[in-house]
């Protein structure tokens, strides 16, 4: 398994889908749904998206959990990278989300298959600071170096510093924290909108860091690692040619590919040379979604990567010594020994 690309991914199948109004304050890439188009039209259109994106990355030789919504009070339970994510080492963390009505995003049936699918070792949950006002919406705040031990995060109302710095004490990160702005000064509302790092190439708006210093300091971290870099426009990024993630695939003979996944509206951003760049180490997976993408999110929002090792299918064989243990219900100290099924 690639340590920054992940082998499988969870979606959520939102079939209320909508713009939330409750986020649209701080998102300068929502827009609202055209006038004459009713809700019903909006979400069966939004469900029709969805689907062909877990199509596309399945055909790609990825893994994809899916699982349904069918509550109609989570408008963007279609992002469920803000509020999971997951790390080497049988890791999870959870977050605390800005706005209120996203709140209850988080569900329990998904890390239950987490812990049943996958070695889950530790769940950190970092949701109780919503109460004390601070967030730190996950991939969308942060873009994570898995290799590095990096997380690159533009400062907002949705990614608090201290938080960031918690979290990278406690899962072994180096916070790297900047200012980034669109050309009319409002602050980037995530960071995975403007940043994308794959294992041997990254794209990333440099333009939209507007301190000097900061930004050839980003991009000398991104550099020293070895990636090509592509640089991306403004323009690129409110075409969300950002917002797309690295993924590890497998050919139809079983062989690991990467895959760049992104929008069709993103790729047709892209100049020439730039998609000549990414597809030195990745092939680009395009899907049309101008429906969520209403909603101020792309690609990389609806995927929550799953970098944990998968639990194997078949029973191990016990050895003889546990077999020796379930023959004998006591143990030597007279205590019962209490075994699983």
């Amino acid at each position: 398994m690639s340590a920054q690309a992940p082998s499988a991914v969870i979606l959520i199948r939102a079939e209320r889908f909508m713009p939330n109004p409750a986020t649209a304050a701080d998102n300068a890439f929502q827009r609202d749904v055209p006038s004459g188009q009713a809700g019903d039209s909006v979400s069966a259109t939004a469900l029709a998206e969805m689907d062909a994106l877990a199509d596309a990355l399945r055909g790609a030789g990825v893994r994809v959990h899916v699982f349904a919504d069918e509550d109609h009070t989570r408008p963007d339970s279609v992002f469920p990278n803000n509020w999971l994510s997951t790390h080497a080492g049988g890791y999870v963390a959870v977050y605390p989300m800005y706005a209120s009505n996203r709140r209850h995003e988080r569900r329990a049936d998904v890390l239950e298959m987490l812990k049943s699918d996958y070695r889950v070792q530790s769940i950190v949950d970092y949701s109780g600071l919503e109460s004390d006002g601070v967030f730190l919406e996950g991939t969308g705040a942060m873009v994570l170096d898995h290799v590095s031990r990096v997380a690159y995060t533009a400062r907002s109302h949705r990614a608090d510093i201290a938080v960031l710095e918690r979290f990278c004490t406690d899962f072994g990160y180096e916070p790297m924290a900047f200012d980034a702005v669109d050309s009319g000064g409002v602050p980037v509302y995530h960071t995975n909108v403007i940043a994308c790092i794959g294992t041997d190439v990254a794209m990333i708006a440099l333009e939209m860091i507007p301190d000097e210093q900061r930004r050839e300091q980003v991009r000398e971290r991104l550099s020293v690692t070895g990636r090509s870099i592509v640089e991306l426009t403004e323009v690129q990024i409110r075409e969300f040619a950002g917002n797309a993630v690295e993924l590890c695939g497998r050919t139809t003979d079983g062989r690991r590919r990467y895959v760049m996944a992104m929008s069709a509206r993103a790729r047709r951003s892209l100049r020439p040379e730039q998609i000549a760049v990414i597809e030195e180490s990745c092939q680009i997976v395009a899907v049309d979604i101008p429906t969520i993408e209403l909603a101020g999110g792309s690609v990389r929002c609806m995927i929550a990567g799953v970098h944990l090792d998968h639990r194997p299918v078949a029973d191990v064989e016990p050895t003889a010594a546990v077999e020796g243990i379930d023959e004998n219900a006591t143990s030597a100290d007279g205590q019962n020994i209490l075994t699983a099924n």
